[in-house]
């Protein structure tokens, strides 16, 4: 048994998150979660709402609320989302907590101790029709690059090269859309990151298990030359900027920690709320000293997050000189878009999470976002397509074969598991191809290759259907009544073991399949033994057992709903 830390990026506290969001780290942070709890693992999975920055100033603005008031109601709004979708946080924290507080104030003094942090006076954009500094998101112009017109503050969008707002040309307020910006002096604390860069390759150089879309962007980062970058802001909303004693840093008063610069560390201070809940210890998950040598890290993220995951974060924990866990694996993914541009939620482009729920149940999409998982290429979400791997997968394939099978054992044998009849040649094909399959399908869950997980899930219930063609139970059964049991009783086997393969995907019609033929809790774990112990699988349910059809698992999606949602929420459909 291992132990894993999860940690999923933070969703940010401006409204519930679009199908995008969910795809690229949420859900499938879960997915692996739940599958690794089904191999016997010690999981502990964290997650938190990113509150502070400037986004959050301005969408409590536009709701007409407190900064405060507005997180608190928003973190609860995100909460029960996830909750829709059955994510299954061990603890679903929030960076504005008191902890995040103390554990950021905390890092930023160790670092200065440390002479990673210096205070200088830079340049920043002042757009006077906000009357307001604009952090660099907030600055768009065109990219002194690539010449692309929309580039932010921060990032190029198009080419991904790190800016610097006063970069821009033609810069302007993407807040108020103002070109009326100047330039003006500020004092900031910066974090010398470009001091870190030899320790931060050596530790990318030295990391396995990461993606080639991870580790390009830390390379490509690294060897465009890390910059110092400013780890404060001029914001009222965010953690204060304190001296050793913790008291307001002089001249810093109307400042607080950059966004990026506490975000990350909720990782850890959800973890120390999650154990003052539950009476766990945090710090044998954080701390080496601690007991945390042995836990496995795992983070899940869109490659949008990605630089600040592998090198701020990074430079945050490593030149703190404390024993803090680095992450050991590192899931990136890359954009799920929306008919040809991307899910917004700033923009409102997309379906969101809200929304989805009430189009389709949380099944549906969990199976469509996972099967279709952007890890090698953006991937594009259509309704046409969301029908199709509903209707054929989820219906056509799992639901027609759980309910023929269970339909007949109710009908012909009195809705109980038949004895009697010896295995043939179709009991020795399924057991061949289990063999085969089943060690895949765990191997492509621990490595995170969700996209082969999820074929190799449906290849297994697909080999349910083929089997029961090879059987015939019902042909069988009008001359050997023996020979009908063995189909059936294999086939209600298969229905019990592809109901406990489908629990980390699609949670609820795997507890529903699971209940109907009376698995217990206990036995619906994945311990499927070695190679030699797969035969077992599918007689290892005892014959007496009362076994019921399930209700309706799947209903299928039609055109005329393909048809409303696309008027409703655009798309070519």
């Amino acid at each position: 048994m291992a132990r894993i830390l999860i940690t999923s990026a933070l969703p940010y506290i401006n409204g519930v998150k679009h199908m995008g969001n969910l795809a690229g780290s949420m859900l499938p942070a879960d997915v692996y979660a739940r599958a690794m709890r089904l191999l016997g693992h010690d999981v502990l999975y964290i997650c938190a709402t990113d509150e502070h920055g400037t986004p959050a100033e301005l969408a409590a603005q536009e709701a007409g609320m407190e900064v405060a008031e507005y997180c608190e109601k928003m973190h609860a709004a995100q909460k029960e989302a996830g909750d829709h979708y059955k994510l299954s946080y061990d603890y679903f924290g929030r960076s504005s907590a008191a902890s995040n507080h103390e554990l950021t104030q905390h890092f930023a003094q160790v670092l200065e101790e440390n002479g990673l942090l210096e205070e200088r006076t830079s340049q920043q954009v002042y757009s006077n029709a906000d009357g307001r500094f604009l952090p660099d998101r907030y600055v768009e112009g065109t990219c002194p690059n690539c010449e692309f017109e929309k580039a932010r503050g921060d990032q190029c969008d198009n080419c991904g090269k790190l800016l610097d707002p006063v970069d821009l040309i033609n810069p302007y307020s993407s807040v108020s859309g103002s070109h009326d910006v100047e330039v003006r002096e500020t004092n900031h604390l910066y974090l010398k990151q470009s001091e870190m860069s030899d320790k931060l390759r050596a530790w990318v150089d030295a990391s396995e298990g990461w993606p080639v879309l991870a580790s390009s962007i830390a390379y490509k980062w690294l060897d465009e030359g890390l910059r110092d970058r400013a780890i404060t802001r001029d914001l009222k909303w965010g953690i204060p900027v304190t001296d050793s004693d913790g008291k307001p840093r002089a001249g810093f008063e109307n400042k607080v920690f950059y966004v990026w610069f506490d975000a990350p560390v909720e990782y850890i201070a959800a973890t120390k709320d999650w154990a003052a809940e539950t009476g766990g210890d945090w710090e044998s998950w954080w701390r080496t000293d601690k007991g945390a040598d042995d836990v496995e890290y795992v983070q899940f993220m869109g490659k949008d997050n990605v630089a600040f995951h592998t090198l701020s974060f990074p430079t945050t924990i490593l030149g703190s000189g404390e024993p803090w866990k680095l992450v050991d694996r590192l899931k990136a993914f890359n954009w799920v878009t929306w008919y040809g541009g991307k899910f917004s939620t700033s923009q409102k482009r997309g379906v969101f999470m809200d929304q989805g729920i009430d189009i389709a149940p949380s099944d549906y999409w969990r199976w469509h976002l996972m099967t279709n998982a952007p890890e090698s290429a953006d991937a594009a979400f259509t309704w046409e397509e969301f029908q199709s791997g509903v209707n054929s997968d989820l219906a056509n394939v799992l639901g027609n074969f759980v309910n023929r099978i269970t339909s007949y054992c109710s009908k012909k044998f009195d809705g109980t598991l038949p004895a009697g009849g010896e295995p043939g040649e179709a009991e020795a094909w399924i057991v061949k191809e289990l063999e085969t399959r089943i060690p895949a399908l765990v191997n492509y869950y621990e490595t995170r290759e969700f996209r082969k997980a999820m074929a190799e899930t449906r290849a297994i219930w697909a080999s349910g259907n083929e089997y029961l063609t090879q059987a015939a139970p019902w042909t069988h059964y009008k001359t050997d009544v023996d020979q009908a049991a063995i189909g059936v009783r294999t086939g209600i086997n298969l229905v019990a073991l592809f109901g406990i393969i489908a629990q980390p995907i699609i949670p609820d019609a795997a507890a529903k399949i699971l209940g109907a033929i009376n698995i217990p809790e206990e036995n619906r774990t994945w311990n499927f033994g070695d190679v030699s112990d797969i035969a077992g699988l599918i007689d290892a349910l005892p014959p007496g057992l009362p076994v019921a059809a399930p209700e309706l698992l799947f209903t299928k999606i039609e055109d005329e709903d393909v048809a409303d949602w696309g008027e409703k929420f655009g798309g070519a459909a």
